[in-house]
């Protein structure tokens, strides 16, 4: 999962950027991450859709092509990432019109992405959900011609699980395509009842198995609402009722007490046991003040004893 420092393998999240974010507080966010050594920006071109009142994605991408166009020489800094497959067609008729994963709407999608965000090249492109609808082959050779083209450096799957993937890596390689190398899922300390439904569409879970496949197979882990829209640390945004569990209580206890034996702050150890794992978490802040207290959990070391005490109170 790589030897990255831990600044570099914190994720930016740029969901919100030209919608609910507006372009001046995007651009202080981005320059003060690269400033702190952060490399990847994270989108997609579906973002965001429902905050737009256009009713379709690219307001993300837009932005980000635009501070890279202000900001000479800071494409060589930054890594993006972007995904397809949930794009609406139809503004404001999601997910009915959601773009899916054909050859034709990867292609268009990434030409689209690449318009707005006016790069050359994109360094990882995801596969933001499954599409069932096409086959599998199609998709996994529309993601290796935009390899082949130098379109996209990299390519990964988000929201999918192991075995899909791993049928996906299968398909490449007997066609010479570039297989998926990376997996972006939902993971954070404290998890929902098993087998409970998430309260947000789409959204897959990371579980274990992931972890060991990611592993066995040299695979780059993405973590996304690592800190759960700001539940631990903000009484007016209580974790959702899936949460609401003896687990989560014993989790927190233990957050509380090894927040307070190495003085971060309890997003900040969330952060830093995702990163003790090689897990690479998507920080979707607003403000600065935000983005400096995630960025000083790269500096946050969690003993062995710490990790142990988390995977027994989970």
């Amino acid at each position: 999962m790589g030897a990255e420092s831990g600044t570099a393998r914190l994720v930016l999240g740029t969901m919100y950027y030209g919608t609910r974010v507006d372009r001046e507080r995007a651009y202080a966010l981005m320059d003060r991450f690269v400033e702190a050594g952060g490399v990847w920006l994270d989108t997609a071109n579906c973002y965001s859709f429902w905050a737009d009142p256009s009713g379709v994605g690219g307001a993300s991408e837009r932005v980000i092509g635009e501070w890279l166009r202000a900001r000479s020489g800071v494409r060589g800094e930054v890594r993006i990432a972007t995904k397809v497959r949930q794009d609406p067609r139809v503004p404001h008729r999601w997910p009915e019109s959601a773009e899916g994963l054909s050859s034709d709407a990867v292609l268009a999608g990434v030409a689209g992405s690449v318009e707005r965000l006016g790069i050359d090249s994109i360094d990882l492109l995801w596969a933001h959900a499954e599409d069932r609808s096409v086959p599998l082959t199609e998709t996994v050779t529309a993601f290796g011609e935009l390899v082949d083209r130098g379109v996209v450096s990299r390519v990964g799957a988000a929201n999918h699980p192991a075995w899909r993937v791993e049928q996906a890596r299968v398909l490449a390689r007997s066609m010479g395509a570039e297989p998926w190398s990376a997996l972006q899922l939902r993971h954070s300390l404290v998890q929902p009842r098993p087998g409970a439904a998430l309260p947000d569409d789409g959204h897959r879970l990371l579980t274990g198995d992931d972890l060991d496949y990611a592993d066995s197979e040299g695979l780059d882990v993405w973590a996304y609402t690592p800190l759960l829209n700001g539940g631990y640390v903000r009484a007016d945004r209580p974790f959702p009722p899936v949460y609401d569990h003896p687990g989560t209580i014993r989790a927190l206890r233990t957050l509380d007490d090894v927040a307070a034996e190495t003085g971060a702050t309890r997003n900040q150890v969330v952060l830093a046991w995702l990163l003790a794992q090689g897990i690479g978490p998507i920080i979707g802040v607003s403000d600065l003040a935000q983005l400096d207290e995630a960025l000083d959990a790269a500096h946050v070391t969690l003993k062995d004893e710490h990790m142990s005490r988390f995977a027994a109170a989970r």
